[in-house]
């Protein structure tokens, strides 16, 4: 950590202790935590990684059973907290809590920006490299990463879009030092929190499509397609299209339907498949199918944009229900429909 520490948190001084201790010591005292304890535990010796002489020193005064074992220098850092916790609970429990530390502390390095306007976030990272927008990008929610994307211009967006997809993990060293060199830039106040890790991948890069707009959409897999043919598709196949309305269930089906006008849905339903039109004809009251008839009798030609609009205003509905878990959308299978 690059911020002085003055003052150690009980948590902080248990970690200062078993950072003293041997490995076979500390693994014992660590057992008598419950699991709860021995994360929080975990993830202050992830955080401290080296502790100021004076400090350790205070810290170690204040418990009994000090031993010759105990080092002004303690070191901390991840092998540290796997090694304690592998001892104390074996390699499969351990696995599972440091999993707990790395998605507690993940995220929390760049919490500061989720009260900032896309546009100013923009400004933050303009110039960086496509690598560093991306690895901030991953960081923030969907909805709100979206908006970040959807304001770069190609090809930088393209660029930051494909290193998404392409991420593996990162350093904590590495997110410290892009997070806290925003945080400046920013002006924010708040305490610098180091990340365990961080993944990127292709997931993380759909959810973040599925709220963009349809022009960013299709700009960006265009652009994917051209660059990297098999990382367009891969995207394209995860993403929630018109014809996924054919998973949902009945219910969640007639849910999505309330909210949408009849003459945009008429429009979304030019050139669908028969099983399309099927699952949103049975879903719809007497009434409305009847209305919903002559809207497709009454409309002429449409133009493949005016179509995909419509068809994106039904997504947008699906999307933003299930992220409500007012409705479950079933992804597998993908290639069981034809559209």
């Amino acid at each position: 950590m690059n911020q002085t520490i003055t003052e150690l948190t009980g948590t902080q001084k248990v970690a200062v202790v078993l950072m003293n201790m041997t490995h076979e010591r500390a693994a014992a005292v660590m057992k008598q935590f419950s699991e709860s304890e021995a994360e929080d535990i975990a993830a202050e010796i992830v955080r401290l990684r080296r502790v100021d002489a004076t400090l350790a020193e205070q810290a170690l005064t204040e418990f009994y059973e000090l031993t010759r074992h105990g080092r002004h220098g303690a070191r901390g850092g991840r092998d540290v907290a796997v090694g304690l916790l592998e001892a104390s609970f074996g390699a499969e429990r351990a696995a599972g809590v440091m999993d707990r530390v790395a998605s507690s502390m993940a995220g929390k390095a760049f919490e500061f920006l989720d009260t900032v306007e896309p546009g100013q976030v923009q400004t933050l990272v303009d110039g960086e490299l496509p690598q560093t927008v991306a690895l901030v990008l991953a960081h923030l929610r969907p909805d709100h990463a979206s908006a970040v994307l959807s304001g770069l211009i190609d090809p930088v967006r393209t660029d930051v879009a494909q290193c998404i997809a392409t991420m593996g993990s990162a350093t904590p060293e590495a997110v410290a030092v892009v997070a806290d060199t925003l945080k400046l830039r920013a002006g924010a106040v708040v305490g610098s929190h180091e990340p365990a890790e961080v993944v990127g991948g292709v997931q993380p890069l759909v959810e973040i499509i599925n709220r963009a707009d349809v022009a960013t959409e299709r700009a960006l897999l265009e652009a994917l397609e051209e660059r990297d043919p098999d990382l367009a598709e891969e995207v394209r196949s995860r993403m929630l299209t018109f014809a996924d309305i054919v998973k949902l269930e009945a219910r969640d089906v007639q849910q999505v339907l309330r909210g949408i006008d009849t003459g945009v849905l008429a429009t979304a339903m030019k050139g669908s498949s028969d099983t399309v039109i099927e699952k949103i004809r049975t879903n719809l009251s007497e009434r409305n199918r009847l209305i919903l008839d002559e809207e497709i009798a009454s409309a002429g030609p449409m133009r493949m944009s005016h179509v995909e609009d419509a068809r994106s205003e039904i997504v947008r509905a699906i999307r933003d229900l299930e992220a409500q878990g007012a409705i479950t959308v079933q992804r597998a299978d993908e290639d069981e429909y034809v559209y």
